[in-house]
């Protein structure tokens, strides 16, 4: 008997064990009803930006805002895109850049302010903090005295500067936070002892494994630099800065074409949500990468 029972016994291990169900009570139901009303609050707008834009001119103003249009067309989308596509790929040379050059020097702030403990490391390390904390009204004057006395070209080279300078402090947190919890220090010291220096060991050894770090300063800096309107307000005006300022003049003022402003929207928004759909599912695991030491 017991010879037998063994391998019956060792194949109920081997078989899968099913998770129990819950049970769908009352609760799950209050739960479910109250996630279905808060995602149709939150996609309302975007269900009037996305059926106005496809109206003709005769549907706006005579039929209501919720009605599906009487007739399809693609004319606002074609007169949005004329107005904006030169903005476009100006708003991509603006936040690429900005997005990969704050992400790089704030990951070699993080390193160097995480493992190098150097005397006022941590004056320093405020004081960088405390650009985080300076308004953009506050420093708009100076700010447009500087670049144009430092001579910077004015457009997109000087909001790309801007933003670079007001991105490095909250990368230099994110990484300094991710290196000080989640980098292990025997990592350093065997790069220490095998002759690497301070920056070889943060080229060769560091940066590799600091993905998580790059996902949520990239986003969070590209999302930054391509909504941004009031540097760009102050920085560039309709020929040379971003799509922020084309769409502000393709709303227009006396006669607004409501059509392709919301086709406009649209096209303005898409970029940010691609990349919150390609990168997204790492972006919360950046964040919490640095939260809890391991």
């Amino acid at each position: 008997m017991t010879a037998v029972a063994a391998p019956q016994q060792a194949l109920e291990q081997l078989k899968p064990r099913t998770k129990p169900r819950r049970a769908f009570g009352p609760g799950s139901i209050v739960k479910y009803a109250l996630v279905l009303l808060f995602l149709i609050i939150v996609l309302m707008p975007m269900y009037v930006l996305i059926v106005t834009s496809f109206k003709s001119g005769s549907d706006i103003g005579v039929t209501s805002q919720w009605n599906l249009p009487e007739t399809w067309t693609l004319k606002s989308w074609e007169k949005a895109w004329d107005s904006l596509h030169a903005s476009f790929i100006r708003t991509f040379e603006l936040a690429v850049p900005v997005a990969l050059i704050s992400s790089v020097i704030g990951a070699a702030n993080g390193f160097v302010l995480s493992r190098w403990r150097f005397p006022g490391a941590d004056l320093v390390f405020t004081l960088i903090l405390f650009g985080m904390f300076i308004p953009y009204q506050a420093v708009m004057i100076p700010l447009r005295d500087i670049v144009t006395t430092i001579g910077i070209p004015p457009g997109i080279p000087t909001l790309v500067f801007v933003h670079c300078v007001y991105g490095i402090p909250i990368c230099t947190l994110i990484f300094r936070n991710y290196y000080a919890t989640t980098v292990p220090e025997e990592l350093v010291e065997a790069a220490r002892v095998d002759g690497a220096g301070l920056l070889r060991t943060f080229g060769w050894i560091i940066l590799p494994i600091s993905i998580p770090g790059f996902v949520v300063t990239v986003i969070w800096q590209f999302t930054s630099a391509w909504n941004d309107y009031l540097f760009a307000i102050f920085l560039s005006n309709t020929r040379n800065g971003p799509i922020t300022i084309a769409l502000n003049a393709l709303a227009g003022a006396q006669s607004p074409d409501y059509a392709a402003s919301m086709a406009g929207a649209l096209i303005t928004s898409l970029p940010t949500l691609v990349v919150y759909v390609l990168l997204g599912r790492w972006f919360i695991g950046g964040l919490m990468a640095g939260s809890v030491k391991s």
